[in-house]
């Protein structure tokens, strides 16, 4: 190549050419990469509080498949305008918008995210019809028995109901330990060899099973009663699509601790 242009030394004329709004070519391919990711990122947004699990559980379906995208933090005393016009049905977190469209409540978003993004990633769902009813049934299980069981293991008044409450949880405990022998077949996770929908159903909520059992004094989580869960939390939370998002415990606790009484 040669060093003048027109009797001007090239990198004049490089310059020139910058002030413009020329780049280079190497330098062109890299700038389209980045326009490109940021484009993507603005056309992602999670609308959420990042203690919540059920914010949680978008936020890692979309680390899983590698999705830039933007978090708004919402104040829950003060919910945003944003989020009453993403979800006015519920007015509640979490919110996903893609392309300007709201897909609202957590398992309907890891559901989207994985069908949205069906060629990024490892799939979410399990491929075979059974696997995913099978990982479905036992999703809104946790919802519908296990959240209810944790929850009513702080909000109970006297030893008694809070021995119960306890009785109640293990018992529900057991149950998903016979269930994460099935679904993972001898793997490391309920979806097999990687996190699927059943580990990010129940493992959102790992964060606040420790702070219960830190601030209850009450070891849930056993190593001879529920072995395989056991293993499992721990692989969960190292995981690299969820440790960056899981909250730490005493920053849970402090939450916890400044929630008023259950009436």
């Amino acid at each position: 190549m040669s060093e003048v242009e027109d009797g001007k030394p090239l990198s004049q004329v490089v310059k020139a050419a910058k002030s413009l709004g020329y780049i280079e070519p190497v330098a062109r391919a890299e700038h389209r990469e980045k326009k490109k990711k940021k484009m993507a990122k603005s056309d992602v947004k999670v609308l959420g509080f990042s203690p919540s699990p059920f914010v949680m559980r978008a936020r890692i379906a979309l680390k899983i498949k590698s999705v830039e995208y933007e978090f708004l933090e919402e104040n829950l005393g003060s919910k945003s305008e944003l989020l009453l016009k993403s979800n006015p049905v519920h007015r509640k977190i979490p919110v996903l918008i893609h392309n300007d469209k709201p897909v609202c409540e957590s398992l309907i978003i890891v559901e989207y995210v994985d069908e949205a993004w069906s060629s990024s990633g490892p799939s979410i769902l399990p491929s075979d019809p059974y696997d995913r009813a099978v990982a479905r049934f036992w999703a809104a299980y946790v919802d519908e028995k296990w959240f209810s069981a944790l929850r009513d293991i702080g909000s109970a008044n006297g030893a008694e109901a809070k021995e119960a409450a306890i009785e109640q949880l293990i018992e529900v405990l057991v149950l998903l330990e016979d269930a994460f022998v099935k679904c993972s077949k001898g793997e490391a996770f309920f979806g097999g060899n990687q996190i699927g929908f059943l580990d990010i159903a129940f493992g959102s909520y790992l964060g606040w099973l420790r702070v219960t059992e830190k601030m209850d004094e009450v070891k849930l989580l056993d190593e001879v009663k529920t072995p395989g869960l056991f293993k499992w939390a721990e692989r969960f939370c190292a995981d690299a699509a969820v440790k960056d998002v899981m909250p730490e415990t005493d920053e849970l606790a402090k939450l916890r601790a400044s929630a008023p009484p259950s009436s």
